[in-house]
């Protein structure tokens, strides 16, 4: 392992015992076969409950749908962006040769989604523990405050807030399909209310904004239904 490599888990303060897990976490998928999506997969499950503990705690007056809508502001591209930053995520993340010639190590949706494989890295190579851990003190320099919550709504939240007015499960989002090169691909991702029989679909140039997508023409969809 190098030098580089090194110095990034003194910043994690996590000394990985598998470097594979670290390895694959930094490998986008125009680089290997072997990447990083199915991390950054279980990272963002990992990084939405301990933020969610997080703002348990520190705002005790918030009520529920509060709370949600601030850790969509927390968890959100943006933020995850400027934090991938500040761990000098852009060297090392290992890129496909047309992604290094776009500019790929600055795009926000791949340092965003290295950010969340790296946390679900942890989470593998030291249980949840260390993973929650880390996302405490990778938000210890972030201003988290109860008006965070006026924040206009992303869709998903929206949509998840409607459907927990109505005690209905969250919806499930799937990638459908990924169309593109490697370097330049966008995500068909479908968004599914199991309880309502009713399934839409949006494209976005990463699965996160594919998501976004799909909840925002579920939202449509429903509201021209009168629901």
């Amino acid at each position: 392992m190098d030098g580089q490599h090194i110095a990034l888990q003194a910043r994690l303060q996590h000394q990985f015992s598998d470097p594979q897990l670290l390895a694959r976490a930094l490998t986008h998928r125009s680089f290997s076969a072997d990447h990083n999506e199915r991390l950054e997969f279980l990272g963002d499950s990992v990084l939405n409950l301990a933020v969610a503990a997080l703002l348990f705690d520190r705002l005790e007056a918030l009520p529920e749908g509060d709370l949600s809508r601030v850790r969509a502001n927390l968890v959100k591209q943006e933020t995850l962006h400027q934090l991938a930053i500040g761990l000098g995520l852009p060297d090392l993340i290992r890129l496909g040769e047309g992604e290094v010639r776009s500019g790929g190590s600055r795009r926000p949706s791949i340092l965003a989604d290295a950010l969340e494989a790296l946390i679900g890295a942890v989470h593998l190579d030291g249980g949840y523990g260390a993973a929650e851990a880390l996302v405490r003190r990778l938000f210890d320099d972030v201003e988290i405050k109860p008006t965070m919550a006026a924040t206009a709504k992303d869709p998903k939240t929206e949509l998840q807030e409607w459907l927990q007015g109505r005690k209905m499960k969250v919806p499930i989002y799937r990638v459908a399909a990924t169309l593109g090169a490697a370097h330049k691909q966008t995500f068909d991702v479908e968004c599914e209310i199991p309880e309502l029989g009713t399934v839409e679909r949006g494209i976005g140039a990463s699965r996160r904004a594919g998501e976004q997508a799909a909840a925002a023409a579920m939202l449509l969809a429903l509201k021209a239904k009168g629901k």
